[in-house]
């Protein structure tokens, strides 16, 4: 979990219950104010979670490159013909 999850996660609980408050006590302001802060939560959440998938596909993409180059490197130090993947 990163900062923007762990940050959207606190909005959100906290929104939920001032939205609850809101609807206990009858005060539509501050029920609306927890529903705005609510979907705060949700959006930073998503963008926690986006940014954590961006991350790991680039973490393999490096590796599938580092494997590329080795394989790469152990076919012009054997001087052999190797076959690239299409």
């Amino acid at each position: 979990m990163n900062k923007d999850q762990a940050k959207g996660t606190i909005d959100e609980m906290l929104g939920s219950a001032k939205r609850k408050a809101g609807e206990l006590t009858g005060d539509i302001q501050l029920e609306v104010k927890g529903m705005a802060q609510e979907v705060k939560g949700k959006v930073e959440n998503a963008w926690g979670k986006a940014k954590e998938v961006v991350q790991e596909a680039n973490e393999e993409a490096a590796g599938q490159d580092q494997m590329r180059m080795k394989v790469e490197l152990q076919c012009s130090a054997t001087n052999t013909k190797c076959k690239k993947d299409k």
